[in-house]
């Protein structure tokens, strides 16, 4: 097995004909993705792959959302954290942040997630129900 890095992706999921550097990574990026027998994408390739597509190529959440499912449905590619990355991208398209998400998903059996990050995050995971429930500290 292969460990892939947020870069690999980046290049095969986006077209980039402006950038020379991705249009001369891009066919290689496809060939490991399509070729190679076995592959690994860790669990923070995927969240900086988030970063990545929202940040720098603007993908929206439909579309990252889209490119995950790809991913994980290659026969090729494990994902590493899959079930997390999957909870991670319901809760994601329900319309929480995707850190939060993973982050908050990756922690299923903890009693509480503790942050500072903000009301918001903490109201939109008790709109939704999710657990562990989060909690801001006093």
């Amino acid at each position: 097995m292969i460990a892939i890095d947020t870069n690999i992706l980046a290049r095969f999921y986006v077209d980039d004909p402006s950038d020379r550097e991705s249009a001369s990574q891009r066919p290689v990026a496809r060939r490991i993705l399509v070729e190679s027998p076995s592959l690994y994408a860790p669990i923070t390739v995927i969240l900086e792959l988030e970063w990545v597509l929202r940040a720098f190529y603007r993908f929206e959440a439909v579309d990252f959302i889209r490119v995950v499912r790809h991913l994980l449905g290659l026969s090729n590619v494990v994902v590493g954290g899959r079930e997390h990355v999957e909870t991670a991208l319901e809760w994601h398209h329900m319309g929480l942040d995707f850190a939060d998400a993973l982050n908050l998903a990756a922690s299923a059996q903890c009693k509480e997630f503790l942050s500072f990050d903000g009301r918001r995050f903490a109201r939109r995971a008790e709109r939704l129900a999710l657990t562990p429930p989060v909690v801001i500290p006093c």
